[in-house]
């Protein structure tokens, strides 16, 4: 792998192959990994506030051995009064590695280039590749092989949309994603995963079509119609999604075994139904557990001495 973790196409075929392998290992034996990562910190730099990347990363470390460190936005000064690039090359002093979930997705690139420690994605608004990484997890966990499957998420073309586009493309998954007019996905990086989709003979398709979308998918995929930072167009984002409720009748449409997948934190009646969330064909709360396992597995490849 690379020094850092930014996004999933930076990320060769092989890599993701080898962390989907190592986070299979463990989960299954986490005793065996116990100290792999002793006496090494991380730092977690939180613009955003969150429950599972925070509880993941910072649970995850401690169970291979280190210590996790948690910097929020009101504990250092994160692109206020000093260059990221001075922040990148101060921490860089004193930890092993660098976990920051931010708005503006430059930041991680920003300290990316700067640290001479590893740098980890927990999140942006134009990407969240350990969110990605771990869903391959789940879906390989039911069911087995990733290539010649499909994926459709459902909602708006945001960052999470971005790193399962790129994931699908990266493993031998068909993509499609319907949003409505307005909330595509970023063009340029539709085109990148493309071209690596038609490196591996699977198709990227954009919609507004749910039902198009849906159709003999083996995974429908949701998220919140307005995520954080965006509760000013809530009411107008109601309106723009409707009819993009994931429900039991859009489930109908995927083929035979479908799951149900959601990043959460998910609102029941709005971009899912209870039904639907709550229901046989959720494994929302594997992917939940499978963030810890996923991220271990990428702290340790990029952390380990």
């Amino acid at each position: 792998m690379n020094k850092d973790l930014v996004t999933i196409f930076e990320l060769e075929d092989a890599d993701v192959a080898d962390l989907l392998a190592l986070a299979k290992d463990m989960k299954a034996n986490p005793g065996a990994y116990r100290t792999r990562l002793a006496g090494q910190t991380l730092a977690m730099i939180f613009e955003k506030s969150s429950t599972r990347t925070r509880v993941s990363f910072e649970v995850g470390i401690n169970q291979l051995g280190g210590t996790g460190l948690f910097l929020s936005s009101r504990d250092i000064q994160l692109g206020r009064g000093e260059p990221l690039s001075d922040t990148a090359r101060v921490l860089s002093r004193y930890v092993d590695g660098i976990m920051a979930r931010t708005f503006a997705h430059q930041s991680v690139v920003d300290l990316a280039t700067y640290a001479s420690v590893p740098v980890i994605n927990g999140l942006t608004d134009f990407n969240h590749p350990c969110q990605a990484l771990a869903d391959l997890q789940t879906i390989a966990e039911h069911h087995g092989d990733l290539r010649g499957r499909k994926l459709a998420y459902v909602g708006d073309g945001n960052n999470v949309a971005h790193s399962l586009m790129m994931a699908c493309a990266r493993t031998g998954m068909d993509f499609a994603c319907a949003a409505p007019s307005g909330y595509r996905m970023d063009a340029d990086y539709v085109a990148k995963a493309r071209a690596l989709a038609d490196r591996h003979g699977v198709t990227v398709v954009e919609t507004t079509s749910p039902a198009e979308a849906v159709a003999g998918a083996h995974v429908v995929y949701s998220d919140v119609w307005a995520s954080m930072g965006q509760e000013a167009e809530q009411k107008k984002r109601e309106q723009d999604f409707v009819g993009f409720q994931v429900d039991q009748a859009l489930m109908a449409q995927a083929a035979s075994g479908a799951i149900f997948m959601h990043c959460l934190p998910a609102h029941r009646g709005e971009e899912v139904s209870a039904e639907v969330c709550d229901g046989p064909q959720s494994v929302i709360y594997d992917q939940a557990e499978n963030r810890m396992h996923m991220q271990k597995a990428i702290m340790l490849r990029l952390m380990e001495r």
